[in-house]
């Protein structure tokens, strides 16, 4: 929020951590038979908060992609074939550097053989993907950014790359694949195939070996979801309260006697 003398102006971050009134904040997320876009086999359309589209499409890959159970001395322990972080780390990311002023949206694919995450806009102002790569970063929405530090989201900026390819390192998967465009920012996270997710459950009893596919609801109801300390600081404050956190943002006014708003290059 922005005040003025006899007002407060609501800033485009404020809208979009707000509502569903901008149409281009939404996330798409589809499952795909196969490696191509061809045929789906669910999809759905995620519109509200950004921050509550960040964890209905964390849970959608979740309830499509394989949890396997692994026994570590006498306890069975759960396991997703994709490392929870990354996904995470992935669809935050696409939100927190997407270009605002394209009305294309966010999108979360599965396929047989990657989780597939694209934001609209490229690399921002000037930023290399060789200075990507090596933890540079360069935020073009500063304060949605800033937010989802403070709601335990993100823990530091220009971290997001590097997470995710750790993450993949350690679940001895591929190294993930960044695609850069000119309008388009995209991260391929490569699966294990079939087989070899196979092979290391055939020492388990049958009982485990079902389980591979089905996620507890219990991993559900967890993953993509800020800690609830963070969730419930965040709905507690008002309209000026909040200001607080947005007011680094230049606001956009309402048409008057209406309800319209512009929107500016940056939030």
């Amino acid at each position: 929020m922005k005040r003025t003398d006899t007002s407060l102006l609501a800033s485009n971050a404020y809208v979009l951590l707000v509502s569903d009134y901008f149409p281009f904040s939404k996330t798409q997320c589809a499952v795909f038979k196969g490696t191509e876009r061809t045929v789906f086999l669910d999809k759905r359309e995620f519109t509200g908060p950004v921050y509550e589209q960040i964890e209905e499409a964390a849970a959608f890959v979740l309830r499509n992609i394989r949890l396997g159970a692994v026994i570590e001395g006498l306890v069975r322990k759960e396991a997703y074939e994709l490392p929870i972080e990354a996904v995470r780390e992935m669809i935050v990311n696409a939100h927190c550097h997407r270009n605002l002023t394209d009305a294309s949206c966010v999108q979360v694919a599965v396929y047989d053989d990657r989780l597939e995450v694209t934001s609209p806009g490229g690399l921002y102002n000037g930023l290399t993907y060789e200075e990507m790569m090596s933890g540079h970063s360069k935020l073009r929405n500063k304060v949605i950014a800033n937010i989802f530090n403070q709601m335990g989201f993100i823990e530091a900026w220009g971290t997001g790359i590097r997470r995710i390819k750790q993450a993949a390192e350690q679940y001895g998967l591929p190294s993930p694949e960044i695609q850069v465009f000119d309008d388009m920012f995209r991260v391929n996270l490569y699966r294990k195939p079939l087989s070899e997710i196979s092979d290391a459950c055939g020492g388990m009893s049958e009982e485990h070996r079902r389980s591979v596919g089905e996620a507890s609801e219990e991993h559900r109801r967890s993953v993509g979801e800020a800690s609830e300390k963070y969730r419930r600081r965040f709905k507690r404050h008002t309209k000026e309260d909040f200001g607080a956190f947005v007011c680094g943002c230049k606001a956009f006014r309402r048409k008057a006697g209406g309800t319209d708003w512009s929107v500016r290059q940056e939030c």
